[in-house]
């Protein structure tokens, strides 16, 4: 059953100007619920989202879906750079990094599952459009952070899921190196939709978007170097787009 919709209006929202065909997920990272909905009604901050489900669970409707809400920022997947004419999102409270990472409780998931379940059937977004802000921002977003139950969305039905790490961590290739071995893994994520180089050296960009690779699909170890268990998991996911 989909949850209760609040109605509570924003004024940061402007015109589409592509097709929605993604779903980004954040973290508010402020300490409560009110002061993330303050922020997001604010016209002096200029930033919004779709929607925001509090840790009791109740979902707030700040944009309409039609509009472009003002929360991906500078940001990049598949192709996209306007993320936000191309995207419904969903801010989820939780402090993230700056407040300890706390866990996400039961109720504000099985709130949050539904409502994404419905927003991927309205609008016939892929798998691989289900993301997270630090997904398509890297170098600038950790967000909704590693403590965030991927796996239990994806067992829902609710994004990609590669199954269980192998623990094989030996190193293949660290920041710096230059192999045509790092284009492969490079060429992996940009299939899953990252926005990375395909110039086969590990650049920043790249660590960066390795890191966030792992903070979604490998949360125990989040190093941004290439080793046997990441290059399987990415193998594993390009099987699945």
């Amino acid at each position: 059953m989909s949850p209760l919709i609040i109605e509570t209006p924003s004024p940061n929202y402007n015109d589409r100007k592509l097709p929605i065909s993604m779903l980004v997920l954040h973290y508010t990272g402020m300490e409560n619920g009110t002061a993330a909905l303050d922020r997001m009604r604010d016209p002096d901050a200029q930033v919004s989202a779709h929607y925001m489900i509090e840790e009791d669970g109740r979902v707030f409707r700040l944009v309409p879906e039609a509009n472009r809400a003002w929360h991906a920022g500078v940001s990049d997947w598949n192709g996209i750079k306007d993320v936000n004419s191309a995207s419904i999102g969903i801010e989820i409270v939780n402090g993230g990094h700056e407040f300890g990472l706390p866990d996400f409780p039961d109720v504000q998931i099985n709130a949050l599952i539904p409502l994404c379940k419905r927003i991927v059937t309205a609008h016939n977004i892929a798998q691989q459009n289900i993301v997270g802000h630090s997904d398509i921002a890297p170098e600038r977003k950790e967000d909704p952070g590693e403590m965030f139950p991927w796996t239990g969305l994806a067992a829902a039905g609710i994004g990609l899921w590669p199954g269980e790490a192998n623990g094989d961590r030996r190193v293949l290739f660290e920041r710096g190196d230059r192999d045509r071995g790092i284009s492969l893994i490079q060429r992996g994520l940009a299939g899953l939709g990252y926005g990375v180089a395909l110039d086969g050296v590990m650049t920043d960009r790249t660590v960066a978007v390795i890191r966030a690779f792992q903070r979604r699909y490998r949360a125990d170890k989040i190093d941004g170097i290439v080793d046997m268990e990441t290059l399987d998991l990415v193998s594993r996911l390009a099987r699945l787009v």
